[in-house]
């Protein structure tokens, strides 16, 4: 097992949804590894809790990680988080992503879950699941 991999892969899905086009023109530069202190804007992502798994075996370690990413607006009705929420998913589906270290051996949506947060803001939570097999040099 290893747990090394997760910052490489938390830093590829991050810069992959920084320079994703149409989740750009939906929330601008609101894509947060942790929501800043303060007043938030009214649609924002951010990057959520991480459950991760062993998967490794005789050849190698790796590792099943089921991360979420949220989309939170106070926008009435939850149009503008799907929207959101669809760029996500198609930014990530299929995605070939190069981390710092190891390979991404696959990349799935699993499930979505929209609700209202006691404060009235949409949120919906996407979980993907990851698999990554660490690269040992020779």
């Amino acid at each position: 097992m290893t747990y090394a991999l997760s910052g490489a892969l938390q830093t590829a899905v991050y810069g992959l949804l920084q320079a994703d086009p149409a989740l750009e023109t939906l929330v601008g530069e609101a894509i947060f590894d942790c929501p800043p202190a303060g007043t938030l804007p009214p649609l924002y992502v951010a990057l959520g809790p991480e459950r991760v798994r062993e998967a490794g075996d005789k050849d190698g370690n790796g590792a099943w990680h089921e991360f979420d990413i949220s989309v939170v607006t106070e926008n009435a009705g939850f149009l503008t988080a799907k929207q959101a929420a669809g760029a996500i998913s198609d930014a990530l589906h299929g995605a070939d992503l190069t981390l710092g270290r190891g390979v991404l051996v696959g990349l799935w949506f699993l499930r979505a879950k929209a609700g209202l947060e006691a404060d009235g803001r949409r949120r919906i939570d996407l979980t993907f699941r990851a698999r990554v097999e660490d690269v040992v040099a020779p």
